[in-house]
């Protein structure tokens, strides 16, 4: 029997279980800057997608996913027989290596680039080098992992490999270096947010497509994250806003003394002697960043979670006072996907997208009034109505308003409001109490006013009276929706230390 021994295994990090039992935190509290992904996510990540691929989930696909392949070619305006799909970059990486420098030699552009390079090079008996134009293989990782640079592509002998994980942020691609040999990496496991589905893809000459083709394994991708793929391509990928939020970010670190690298990604590289140090200190924040050898690498996720990690930063280095808390909560069903993040209190920052309008506009009115921090996001079968999405929308809002609340120690507990809208008047009455009661009085009720709130009180265990009348539906909706806010924003206020119930307890 040939003697075989183990490699180094690619290190994975630590669970968000395991962290959090070992700094004393929730779980559900932890947020991940290490993995340089989108921090939700695409809109058409939803059941609906999947619907067609789990009737047929009994079955293999023929034809290697060629509604996806051809999406894939006619955005890159390449050829069906120039792309190869795989299970994320990573088994193409691995592959490569086997393939053009098994027992040879393989560079990285930079030296310090992306591990996964000298775990292939090391799978495949191959020798890492520092020399690019002597290596049977090259991997250029442009724009870089983990420093976030755009480095020149150099000219070398051996089969070039570019590797357009982050291209999206950087804006510009290599593609054309296809008709010159080179191969070209891309994943959607970032700019498209579906990294647990593991697609990647490569993109060369139709000959060695083939090869690559040829040893690969029969359908590495399955069939329900090629068709999450071929949904998230149904809309051009924008990721304007992590881009923005990528250079508020670096003018915010460079204020605290931590000065990132320019970058072209959708993380901030940090070069410092001792970055694991501040990788502890964030840990009791459940703020996950990660370590190099020479530096820190901090994901950049949307404005709600940025502001946690800089906040817990100012906290250790300037030393500002801790900011509140946000709790993290999601509901998925076969009919909706909601996530939200939530702080209590907060300062009136409110997004909320499910694509149902109405009802996204009459929870921003309720949650800004109530001085809360709020953004939730998802999709709902909205093809069926909005009866789904309107209630599980509210349901889940609920759920993380209660786990905002906690004991309900310290809070007023009571709060009432008058809100008018021109014609309209709204009354409502709160109690943080524990019990979930609804009664609701909308006339005229625009279709789902009334139950959306009869949902909020379910799930959010409180007491609610809501009266609202007027002519105009939608006046008197967001009246009401206003005046349950502001006695929230009322309830919510702290007014000791004590639990306002003489039974001790909510």
């Amino acid at each position: 029997m040939k003697n075989v021994t183990a490699l180094d295994a690619y290190q994975w990090p630590p669970s968000n279980e395991a962290i959090a039992a070992s700094v004393g935190i929730d779980p559900r509290s932890i947020i991940r800057f290490d993995g340089n992904v989108a921090a939700s996510p695409p809109p058409s990540a939803r059941p609906a997608a999947l619907a067609r691929a789990l009737a047929d989930i009994n079955e293999y696909d023929r034809g290697r996913y060629e509604p996806l392949r051809r999406a894939i070619a006619a955005l890159h305006e390449v050829d069906l027989d120039q792309v190869a799909l795989g299970a994320g970059s990573d088994e193409f990486i691995v592959l490569l290596a086997r393939i053009y420098a098994e027992g040879g030699t393989v560079a990285t552009v930079p030296s310090q680039s992306y591990s996964m390079y000298r775990y292939a090079a090391s799978m495949a008996g191959a020798t890492m080098v520092n020399d690019p134009a002597t290596a049977d293989l090259v991997f250029v990782c442009r724009p870089n992992n983990p420093t976030g640079e755009l480095p020149e592509i150099p000219d070398v002998s051996g089969q070039l490999v570019i590797d357009e994980a982050y291209a999206q942020y950087a804006g510009v691609d290599a593609i054309e270096r296809i008709g010159s040999g080179a191969i070209i990496l891309r994943t959607f496991s970032k700019a498209y947010g579906l990294a647990g589905a593991r697609v990647g893809y490569a993109l060369a000459s139709s000959d060695t497509t083939a090869v690559i083709t040829s040893r690969q394994a029969p359908l590495s991708v399955s069939s329900l994250s090629a068709a999450l793929a071929l949904a998230a391509l149904s809309t051009p990928v924008d990721v304007s806003a992590q881009v923005a939020e990528r250079e508020r970010m670096s003018a915010a670190l460079s204020a605290l003394g931590l000065v990132p690298l320019r970058s072209y990604t959708n993380f901030l590289y940090i070069p410092m002697e001792d970055p694991e140090s501040i990788v502890r200190r964030l840990l009791p924040y459940g703020v996950v960043v990660r370590a190099f050898a020479g530096g820190l690498r901090i994901s950049v996720r949307d404005e709600l979670d940025n502001d946690v990690l800089l906040g817990a930063l100012r906290c250790e280095l300037a030393g500002e006072p801790a900011p509140p808390a946000i709790v993290r909560h999601r509901r998925a069903t076969a009919e909706t996907l909601l996530n939200v993040r939530l702080r209590v209190p907060g300062e009136g920052r409110v997004y909320v997208h499910t694509g149902e309008g109405f009802y996204d506009h009459m929870l921003q009115q309720l949650a800004f009034h109530g001085g809360m921090d709020l953004r939730l996001e998802g999709v709902g079968d909205l093809e069926t109505g909005d009866h789904h999405t309107v209630e599980d929308m509210m349901r889940t809002f609920g759920e993380a308003l209660d786990i905002a609340l906690g004991d309900r120690k310290g809070l007023t507990r009571y709060g009432e409001s008058r809100v008018p809208m021109d014609e309209a008047l709204a009354h409502a009455v709160v109690d943080l109490s524990g019990r979930a009661t609804a009664n609701i009085s909308i006339d005229p009720d625009p279709g789902m006013a009334a139950h959306a709130f009869e949902s909020l009180a379910q799930t959010a265990r409180i007491t609610l009276h809501v009266t609202a009348s007027g002519k105009n539906a939608h006046h008197v909706a967001e009246a009401a929706f206003k005046a349950v806010g502001r006695a929230l924003a009322q309830a919510l206020t702290r007014d000791g230390s004590l639990i306002r119930s003489t039974k001790g307890s909510l």
